[in-house]
């Protein structure tokens, strides 16, 4: 059974803003919101056993709809208004940690955007779960939180359910199914609505929020993770791909390039990491010295030549192209500068968090702030080059050019002309070649006019206006 099969037959835990997503006041019964959360998920395939705690100040929630809800199940929690977002994130970082996937997680609230999305986001780079939201207002529009669905509340709870709703004389609602009341503030649990309440209006519970209120600060707690860890069992042998921009990360001056694949692999090595590993550099290789193309294609490493506003995408492209003929666990490696911020780390993030990956960075110089991306390494470039000549690895002696091997293990690829080399030879040629060269220009033109091209557009615009 695949990951994806076994989850849509897991447990199902669902965490409920009430605050946000109030039950409606108007006639809606309070045992139909199981039956409805239940009934969306089961038209999506997914039939594990649901479990639903709500969260709010349940002092200002009616007796019936706190019977109801019990009634089916439903678990009720007691919060301020203030802390009830980080009260939920908090049960919910330490149910994660009590249940591994594959299971399901559903979030209904409207407060998921902004930290409590970005700290969400991380922890499903590591431990992939299935997510659903719900929201009162809007979607969440965090486009590095993947999601399976979302659903908007009140259509949500209109759903047809498979309750049928029989009234007992004298009582209303049956409480044979009755679930616990949780009181957050005071760490206080019951099974009788009646003690509940009774504990909710009592003095102790309002000394208790007044003088020690929960805290309202959410905890983000990868903030505070480590950058390097262990390979798992399951990453320790699997393939590595690594994309370098020789840009950013150039080869410094009279550094031996054929230590670079090395170097490489001994800093994977000492985490555990064994498996076969693949490099390709990115740059304008009319730009890269020839004793360095001779160096590390001589150790297998493969070129790809870019102009310099399309190394990023180009690099990102090849990887989803790789990721397909190569399903996790397995492991890339992004060498730039241009992967930190957030905007830049989204679209790796999100593949992270679809499938059995792991990432691994290394930069010119550290970032600023922490991106979005969850990697599983960090390494500052020069501190990585130097790797296998201070720990004992595979050390070569410095070499003139004259003296560099020739004989090329890697491939070459021309990104502008779709053209595959197999030598060191044909593919200098290749880019000194009159089609090369013209298609190098066109492109360059291209891209020049671009800024010219777009004033134009806005003056346009501001005529078409003013008429």
């Amino acid at each position: 059974m695949s990951g994806n099969d076994a989850a849509m037959t897991a447990k199902i835990e669902v965490w409920w803003d009430m605050n946000d997503c109030p039950i409606p006041r108007e006639g809606y019964d309070a045992r139909r919101v199981r039956p409805s959360i239940e009934r969306a998920f089961k038209e999506l395939g997914y039939t594990g056993a649901v479990s639903i705690t709500g969260y709010g100040d349940q002092k200002q929630t009616p007796c019936h709809v706190l019977r109801g809800l019990s009634s089916t199940g439903v678990t009720v929690a007691h919060t301020n208004s203030e802390s009830t977002r980080s009260v939920m994130y908090r049960d919910m970082v330490e149910w994660r940690g009590q249940n591994p996937p594959p299971a399901t997680i559903m979030i209904i609230s409207d407060q998921v955007e902004g930290d409590l999305s970005w700290d969400l986001a991380r922890l499903q780079q590591r431990t992939r779960y299935h997510l659903f939201l719900a929201y009162s207002m809007k979607p969440c529009s965090d486009l590095f939180l993947v999601r399976k669905a979302n659903w908007q509340w009140e259509q949500l709870l209109s759903k047809p359910s498979l309750l049928l709703l029989v009234e007992e004389e004298g009582r209303g609602l049956s409480l044979s199914a009755a679930s616990m009341f949780y009181c957050k503030s005071c760490d206080f649990n019951c099974k009788s609505l009646k003690k509940y309440r009774k504990h909710l209006s009592s003095y102790k519970h309002g000394l208790k929020e007044a003088v020690d209120p929960p805290d309202t600060r959410l905890l983000c707690i990868t903030k505070n993770w480590a950058r390097n860890y262990p390979a798992t069992p399951e990453h320790a042998t699997a393939k590595i791909v690594v994309l370098w921009n020789m840009k950013d990360c150039p080869i410094p001056e009279g550094y031996d390039a054929r230590r670079v694949r090395p170097s490489i692999e001994r800093a994977l090595k000492e985490l555990g990491y064994s498996g076969p590993v693949s490099i390709t550099a990115y740059a304008n290789h009319n730009e890269t010295p020839v004793h360095h193309l001779q160096a590390l294609s001589s150790t297998g490493v493969d070129f790809a030549h870019v102009l310099p506003w399309v190394e990023y995408s180009s690099m990102y492209s090849d990887l989803e192209a790789w990721k397909v003929g190569n399903p996790g666990p397995a492991s890339f490696m992004i060498i730039s500068d241009q992967v930190s911020g957030n905007d830049e780390s989204l679209l790796y993030c999100t593949a992270l968090q679809r499938s059995n990956y792991n990432c691994f960075l290394a930069y010119s110089v550290r970032p600023f702030e922490m991106p979005v991306l969850l990697t599983s390494a960090e390494w500052l470039w020069d501190s990585l080059l130097a790797v296998s000549e201070t720990r004992g690895g595979h050390t070569l002696q410095k070499c003139s050019g004259s003296e560099m091997v020739v004989a090329s293990a890697g491939m070459f690829c021309c990104k502008l002309c779709y053209c595959d080399c197999k030598s060191l030879d044909a593919f200098n040629k290749h880019l000194s070649s009159y089609n090369h060269t013209k298609e190098e220009h066109r492109m360059l033109s291209h891209m020049q006019s671009q800024p010219r091209r777009h004033m134009l557009y806005k003056i346009s615009k501001y005529h078409d206006r003013m008429l």
